[in-house]
Order: structure tokens, then C-alpha cells, then sequence
């Protein structure tokens, strides 16, 4: 009997990663954890990130809405970190300039930590201190263990590939829609260093090693970016998969086209240099970043739960406040009128007071009177 579809890709995706990206409902969307206590997104009809209540069980997301802005500063700030590494590496020794870049990705990354939502500024430093230090990450293996490009490009596919498959099935998703949790921020992060530095190392893979040159490695990934934009927009390529692709391929374009710029002509470039292009790109960092600070055009913005309908404050079965027949209002209190005596208590005790009465208005019965009995034949209609 024929194996089906589902079966033949279980054989070879044992992690079941290929199969969560094939289905529009899969768990890659999931707005829970399977090890928060609640159901696993792979066991429901429809991502949770899509039901009505997800903002009330969930914080605030961590990271931008994915517009045109996140894709045009995304690449600003992967050229600006391979401009501003090589530029350090290049005027400072290259331990301090390792160690320099490593402190300001984690003085980024605390603050990003510990806001308690996306914050435009917070945000996108870390991305850029990301980019700084995934850069040295990726040159360090080449220049200072002198790894060839081909060896540390496959080690950070690697190293990505373990991130993705332990993210998935801690979390039972890969969405970044779904970063609402210290340790999918964590991992998001992670994921985030590890494409910046297979992003260079991959650049200058083909940039070097292949002998095609800064500008020309640039033209090639932009054009494979383009294919899987196109992919996603018009043949329903997985969103989640078309954003990671997306994501890793911005490195290497960014990248490649600020050393073609900064690079002088004896290798291929400009000639513009490498702390020109890192202060030029820094410009327009801060002007984008600042005009989402301003419209927060990139913030998700979390609906209120409704409130609970009032009760109605009039019994079931009687007329509403708005169909009753108001009450006129009662007339004040005139008082006593003008000459007449005050009320004056009866004399006497109180006959629930124990003790005898001083003036009693009843008599005792005298004791030797004989009892009343009933007339004659009263009782005759009784048998017994």
C-alpha cells in the first residue's frame, strides 16, 4: 500500500519541522507553550495568536510589526554593523575591538530584557550591537583561527539549525509574532546572532572565497531575497519559513554592499571607507527609528478585553426604570401644630413590666366562680 504525503516526510523530519511549516494552522503560529500547561498548537484547529483572548492571556510583544520599515532598517543596520566592525578592527587592535563590540551587545541585550514591551530605540540597538558583534563573531574564525568561509559559514548553518530545532520543540513555535515570554525572547535573540554571523560568513563566502566580487554578491542575494518575497506573496510560501529566509538573506545583501562601497578600488570598491559608510548609515538609522518612535507604525497595539454587559437593576418580570411611572415626591414634614399639648405617656407601669399595676384596668376572675362548660349536646355528633 502507498505511503501518504504525511508519512514519507515523518521518514525524513523526524523533528517534524518541514511538517509544521506545511499547514497554514500548524504550531509554528501557537500563541502558547506546550510546556506552559495549556494545549500545544499543534493540537488546535487554528493558531492561538488569531483567537480573541490572546491578548489578555499574553504580555505585550517584544519585537516590531513586520512592515516595509522593519525590512528597510533590517538592512541599515546589517550594512552599518559590517562597516563599523571592520572599520574597528581596522584602528584598534582587534582583541579590544572584540571586547568593545561584546559589551555593547550586552548592555543592549539587558535593556532589551528588561523592557517590559517592543520599545522602538531599545530594540533596534540591540539589533545593531547584534550586527556589530555577530560581524566580529564570523571574521574572528577566519582571521584569528584562520577557518576558511566554506568550514564557518556550514558551522553557523549548524549551530541556526540546532537554535530552530530546540526553539520548536521547547515552544512548539518558530513565529515572532509569538515573542511574549523571557525565554522566547532568549531564544529569538540566539536566532538572531547566529543569521548574522552565518549572514557574513556567507558573504564573504561568495564575496572571497568564490571570487564574485562585493557588488556582485550583493545583486545575487538581493535577487534570491526577491524570489522568496515573491514566493510568499504569490504562491503561499509559509510565512514563517519566507520571513527566516528573508531574515538570513538581509546579512549578506547589507553587508556585501557596504564593502563594496567602503572597500577601495584595488579590491573592487568605492573607496568611500569604512567609518564613512558606518556615520552615514548611523544617520539613517536614527532618522527611520526616530519616525517609528514618533507614529509607532511598527507597534502592536493590544485590544482591551470588553467589559461585562451590567446587570439590569430591576427584577425580572417588572418594568425597567425607563417604563416605570415616577413617584411624586413626598411633602416635607410639617411638625406638630401650633398649640397643642405635647404627648404625654400613660401613667402607670407598662404591663410587660413584672410587678403589680398601680392602676389596673382589668379584674381577676373570682376563684370560686365554677368554670364555663359547654351547652348540653355538643358533643353529640362524636361516636366515641
Amino acid at each position: 500500500m502507498a505511503k501518504s504525503s504525511v508519512e514519507l516526510l515523518g521518514a525524513w523530519d523526524p523533528c517534524g519541522i518541514l511538517a509544521a511549516m506545511s499547514t497554514s494552522g500548524s504550531g509554528w503560529d501557537a500563541g502558547r507553550s506546550r510546556w506552559d500547561g495549556g494545549r500545544s498548537g499543534r493540537d488546535a484547529g487554528r493558531s492561538r495568536w488569531d483567537e480573541p483572548s490572546a491578548p489578555v492571556r499574553f504580555a505585550a510583544s517584544k519585537v516590531p510589526l513586520i512592515t516595509a520599515y522593519f525590512w528597510i532598517i533590517k538592512l541599515l543596520t546589517t550594512a552599518m554593523g559590517e562597516a563599523t566592525s571592520d572599520y574597528m578592527v581596522r584602528t584598534i587592535s582587534p582583541v579590544t575591538a572584540v571586547l568593545l563590540g561584546f559589551t555593547g551587545f550586552v548592555i543592549a541585550m539587558v535593556l532589551q530584557l528588561r523592557a517590559k514591551r517592543y520599545v522602538a530605540w531599545i530594540y533596534w540597538l540591540a539589533v545593531v550591537m547584534v550586527a556589530v558583534f555577530g560581524t566580529q563573531a564570523a571574521d574572528v574564525l577566519h582571521i584569528k583561527f584562520h577557518v576558511p568561509y566554506a568550514a564557518s559559514t556550514a558551522f553557523y548553518a549548524i549551530v541556526l539549525t540546532v537554535i530552530f530545532i530546540v526553539w520548536y520543540r521547547v515552544e512548539g513555535t518558530l513565529s515572532i509574532h509569538s515573542i511574549r515570554t523571557p525565554r522566547r525572547e532568549l531564544f529569538y535573540w540566539a536566532t538572531v546572532l547566529a543569521t548574522f554571523a552565518l549572514g557574513t560568513a556567507t558573504g564573504d563566502l561568495t564575496a572571497r572565497t568564490l571570487g564574485l566580487g562585493y557588488l556582485a554578491s550583493g545583486i545575487w542575494f538581493s535577487i534570491a531575497f526577491a524570489i522568496v518575497a515573491v514566493a510568499h506573496w504569490k504562491f503561499g510560501l509559509n510565512p514563517i519559513l519566507a520571513f527566516w529566509i528573508c531574515y538570513v538573506l538581509t546579512r549578506p545583501v547589507g553587508a556585501s554592499f557596504a564593502d563594496y562601497v567602503a572597500f577601495p578600488h584595488s579590491v573592487g570598491g568605492l573607496g568611500a571607507g569604512h567609518g564613512t559608510v558606518a556615520l552615514f548609515l548611523t544617520f539613517l538609522i536614527v532618522i527611520f527609528v526616530g519616525y517609528l518612535t514618533v507614529t509607532r507604525k511598527d507597534v502592536e497595539e493590544i485590544a482591551e478585553a470588553p467589559p461585562p454587559p451590567a446587570r439590569p437593576s430591576h427584577r425580572r418580570g417588572e418594568p425597567s426604570a425607563a417604563g416605570r411611572r415616577p413617584v411624586p415626591p413626598r411633602p416635607p414634614h410639617q411638625g406638630r401644630p401650633a398649640g397643642e399639648p405635647p404627648y404625654q405617656p400613660r401613667p402607670g407601669r407598662s404591663p410587660y413590666e413584672r410587678g403589680p399595676f398601680e392602676e389596673s384596668p382589668y379584674q381577676a376572675a373570682p376563684s370560686d366562680e365554677e368554670p364555663r362548660r359547654p351547652p348540653e349536646g355538643f358533643f353529640a355528633w362524636d361516636d366515641r
